[in-house]
């Protein structure tokens, strides 16, 4: 019985680790782009850290009232009469404690709220910021392997969250630690330097574990980024052959791959758990040493007669609020590494400048449509070479189709001609002008492109008719939708114009996809097999919208399809990159040549003798 195919194991990118010093430089580098970001907000952080700074002197406020408590018990405890005093010093603690609590309450949520606050406005400008960049992206950004929509989504809502995540930590949970730390640490200092040293030596090796740990971890962080990259490519993978995967009855196999990657995940995530415990165990050991000699220390000095009883939990408490921000280190280093993981991704795409469009150029206004290449090389991100020394002229207002065998060039092409790519060699000249010297925006906002399979938008009808021109009124809408032949089966539906898109058919979807092409109007149309995947009946409705697009405009023009070659004005031939032949279709075919070829097979896929018979019958 055949074995069933292995899930093939996911691979992830092994990067060579990144020394000491340059993660640094990087973390330096990251905090002061993360700091132009937050440079609209220094208000909200100067008001953050000034509650900050004032909640970390509250904070010491009970180590000083239980240094009080048991040093005015010690004397309370002698007197014969021990009840009144005793009465007096405790509504004394409580409306001390009190205070400070109502205190706390405020500057905690003040504190808290206005991190907070900074933390969303961040994630929200750097989410805006990267949409906004990677839309002025080239089209190759988007079609190589490493950009796939899987790991782009990945690298950036990862990004965003480990930087943002950061900021939180810091604002409200680690910098009002730090600040209590600190002046627990001043304060300890000024009662006594000898134990104020303990509490300071504990600092340096507290550091050095979590450094450890951190340095231990980098390696299984950096796994599990590619383990989600690779996880959500694999989910958007499977829901976009959902069909394919049904239809061969390969769900077992779909559920395995996930199971594998899952399995990684999880060892990984362990390995993580398990070290994080072990450092945190030998943290939790180092401090008990230090409260150890904290209260030696302190009773040595208590015996002296140098100190009272209640220094010895005053001086406990303290150290307990220099301890436990450093104890929480391993969260530091835990988000430092998260942010250089996540982080250095994000402002690769959002600093990536050799993928931005050249927008800026020569204007387009008056377009003739006189399109010439000359010597035209063409080779894709993933090293397929598409174009080969192409070379061919395109006349105004007439309709020229690109004719050849499936991967012969032509719709690469139409990309190069709609400036979705540069060619590698070679020029591409329109009116005259360089194509890369046009305006991008103005060119594109007067080039139609009609593709095999054209996007619908989730929406409404009329909202993606009016992706063609935005300023269209209802009336413009309804006019191009005759235009488009859809207008009767858009009125037929329940809501008309306001339906959903979505729910119409593959060639009433052609057809709004047409109509959005005549509210634009342009002088160009690029048309790349707009029937080829329709049947016989929406092809001739499409068909006929397409002859009056085609009217009075240069059109260029990608089909398989008989009826829509011969309509063509001329004929540019096209194998294997390369131009073969131009002309014509009488001269061509006269030629008998590879157009001659071409149409021949063509004719015969439609038996057409057969067609005629019948015809004649």
């Amino acid at each position: 019985m055949p074995t069933s195919p292995q899930p093939r194991r996911v691979q992830l990118d092994k990067k060579p680790p990144v020394e000491k010093k340059e993660r640094r430089a990087l973390l330096w580098d990251i905090l002061k782009k993360l700091a132009v970001f937050a440079a609209p907000y220094r208000l909200l952080i100067i008001a953050t850290l000034a509650l900050t700074a004032l909640g970390s002197f509250t904070a010491q406020v009970n180590a000083f009232v239980l240094r009080y408590t048991v040093d005015t018990l010690t004397e309370i405890a002698t007197l014969a009469e021990p009840w009144e005093a005793g009465i007096r010093m405790l509504m004394i603690i409580s409306a001390v404690l009190l205070t400070k609590e109502i205190l706390s309450i405020f500057i905690s949520f003040g504190q808290r709220f206005f991190g907070e606050k900074i933390r969303i406005n961040l994630s929200r400008d750097l989410s805006q910021r990267i949409i906004e960049r990677i839309l002025t992206y080239r089209m190759a950004f988007y079609t190589s392997s490493e950009n796939d929509s899987g790991k782009l989504q990945t690298r950036i809502d990862y990004g965003v969250s480990s930087l943002t995540s950061l900021v939180q930590n810091f604002f409200i949970d680690m910098l009002p630690l730090f600040a209590n730390a600190i002046v627990a640490l001043i304060i300890m200092f000024s009662t006594n330097f000898w134990v104020g040293m303990v509490g300071l030596v504990i600092i340096p090796i507290y550091f050095f574990i979590s450094q450890k740990q951190a340095k231990r971890l980098q390696g299984f962080r950096r796994q599990m980024r590619g383990f989600r990259e690779a996880k959500s490519g694999l989910v958007i993978s499977l829901i976009n052959s959902i069909s394919v995967v049904k239809s061969f009855v390969r769900e077992s196999i779909e559920a395995e791959k996930h199971l594998t990657i899952q399995k990684e995940m999880t060892d990984n995530q362990l390995r993580i758990r398990s070290i994080g415990f072990v450092y945190d165990a030998i943290k939790t050991f180092i401090e008990q040493i230090g409260v150890v000699v904290i209260i030696l220390l302190t009773a040595y000095f208590v015996l002296q007669g140098e100190m009272t009883i209640g220094m010895i939990l005053f001086h406990v408490m303290l150290f307990q609020n220099v301890a436990a921000p450093i104890r929480q280190l391993h969260r530091i280093y835990d988000q430092i590494n998260n942010a250089l993981t996540y982080a250095e991704g994000f402002f690769d795409i959002l600093e990536d400048d050799k993928q931005v469009e050249n927008i800026a150029g020569i204007s387009s206004d008056n377009l003739k449509g006189h399109i010439e290449l000359k010597n035209v090389d063409f080779t894709y991100p993933n090293g397929t070479q598409a174009l080969i020394d192409v070379s061919f002229t395109i006349k105004p207002n007439r309709i020229t189709a690109l004719v050849g065998l499936s991967g012969a060039g032509k719709s690469t092409i139409i990309n190069l001609l709609v400036k979705f790519y540069a060619p590698d060699a070679g020029t591409i000249c329109l009116d005259g002008h360089d194509l890369a010297d046009c305006d991008t925006h103005e060119l594109r906002q007067r080039i139609g492109l009609v593709l095999q399979s054209n996007h619908i938008f989730s929406g409404t009808i009329s909202e993606n008719i009016r992706y063609g021109d935005m300023n269209a009124s209802i009336d413009d809408i309804i006019v191009a939708a005759k235009k488009a032949s859809i207008h009767e089966q858009i009125v037929s539906l329940t809501d008309g114009y306001e339906s959903t898109a979505k729910s119409l058919s593959g060639g009433q979807q052609q057809r709004i996809a047409l109509a959005r092409m005549f509210l634009k109007d342009p002088p160009i149309v690029f048309l790349d097999e707009p029937t080829a995947s329709l049947d016989a009946i929406a092809s001739q409705q499409v068909k006929r919208s397409l002859d009056l697009i085609k009217k009075d405009r240069t059109v260029i023009m990608v089909s398989h399809n008989i009826a829509q070659i011969i309509d063509a004005d001329d004929l540019v031939v096209i194998e294997n990159g390369e131009v073969v032949e131009t002309g014509t279709h009488e001269v061509l075919y006269a030629q008998r040549g590879k157009y001659f070829e071409i149409f021949s097979a063509m004719s015969d896929s439609l038996n057409l003798d057969k067609i005629s018979q019948t015809l004649k019958g």
